[in-house]
């Protein structure tokens, strides 16, 4: 059942990946001969306005192919009005952007879709009271409840960390103790933490931290299409981060995974709540969106780069420097992919 969740999620999100490509490529006129799930062997096909719909033998991606453009034939030109060689260069990085940018948008929509059906957070409850910290000080006591910060009204425990983070000087918190509402200030201190990826950093804090007690949000419609915002950006920022993290080392090659991992997630989150299910697979799509803005030449991101170049100089790329650079993409993305499946190999084996 893993295995048939794990692929369904994957050809939705190439579906909707690709389908924002083919918008965009028809609203601009450029004909569509391939819209395939899946590469290799055809293994379904139905023939409708003029494009071949597909399923391919192997599931784990998908390409519309267009008139004009053809990543396994780089050097690829096709004459008349409805080809991709035609256009000008700021329609074809619209036609290229409209892939990641349809992930983006799946994403909020699967974001939206948990908060309007019960997305969960800490509760801004307070756990434990670090020794002579700001929040000792103040008096904050364990099971108190903060309910607002200076103006600003908090119904989850990360709303806390936001509003001491974007603040200066002290703080009033309105804290629930036994049904009383109480006010206290709280001066913040810089201290030592760490953020995600295990880098030694300085910030407010105030030496508190959560009961664990996890609380239904109740959202409005616009707080929950706010929600789903605020969702879709932290993701694309944190994957963004991660992979300047890993380039720069800070991250290890080893923190890479590949498609075993992908599909183990889908399956444990499809295990546990439709809700999990919605959140991994908004996830990954932002993923997919990010990744494929990299500058990679195989990519959407690299198909950018070189309009931009065109955009920029006035002409284009010669065929002898876009083939080999192209090429040189697609053997960047097959190692990276042979790395992620290496990788997790050896956590199979050392789980095992």
């Amino acid at each position: 059942m893993g295995t048939i969740t794990f692929l369904l999620v994957l050809s939705f999100l190439v579906f909707f990946h690709e389908l924002g490509h083919f918008l965009a490529a028809r609203y601009f006129g450029v004909k569509v001969y391939v819209f395939s799930i899946g590469f290799g062997k055809q293994l379904f096909a139905k023939e409708w306005k003029g494009t071949t719909w597909q399923f391919a033998l192997v599931p784990l991606g998908g390409y519309v192919q267009m008139k004009g453009q053809d990543d396994r034939n780089p050097s690829l030109i096709e004459e008349g009005d409805d080809s991709y060689n035609t256009k000008k260069p700021w329609q074809r990085i619209v036609i290229l952007f409209a892939g990641p940018f349809a992930n983006f948008i799946l994403a909020a929509i699967l974001y939206f879709l948990i908060a309007m059906s019960g997305a969960t957070a800490w509760a801004p409850q307070v756990g434990q009271v670090q020794l002579n910290s700001p929040a000792f000080q103040a008096g904050i006591l364990p099971n108190d409840e903060i309910i607002k910060i200076n103006e600003t009204d908090i119904k989850a425990w990360d709303e806390i960390g936001k509003s001491i983070i974007n603040t200066d000087g002290a703080l009033k918190f309105f804290i629930k103790r036994d049904g009383e509402i109480i006010a206290k200030t709280i001066n913040p201190q810089i201290s030592d933490s760490e953020n995600m990826f295990k880098e030694k950093i300085k910030k407010r804090m105030i030496g508190i931290s959560p009961s664990g007690k996890v609380i239904n949000l109740d959202l409005s419609f616009t707080e929950a299409l706010i929600y789903a915002y605020d969702k879709t950006v932290f993701a694309s920022t944190m994957i963004f981060q991660g992979i300047q993290k890993l380039i720069s080392g800070v991250v290890p090659s080893s923190e890479i995974g590949g498609v075993i991992s992908i599909g183990k997630v889908i399956s444990d989150a499809s295990e546990s709540s439709i809700i999990a299910l919605f959140a991994i697979t908004a996830l990954i799509s932002v993923n997919l969106g990010v990744l494929n803005l990299l500058p990679i030449p195989a990519l959407d991101g690299g198909h950018i780069m070189f309009n931009l170049y065109e955009m920029i100089i006035r002409k284009k790329p010669s065929e002898r420097v876009f083939v080999s650079l192209t090429i040189m993409g697609w053997v960047i993305l097959g190692s990276l992919m042979l790395l992620g499946i290496y990788n997790d190999i050896n956590r199979i084996f050392l789980n095992n």
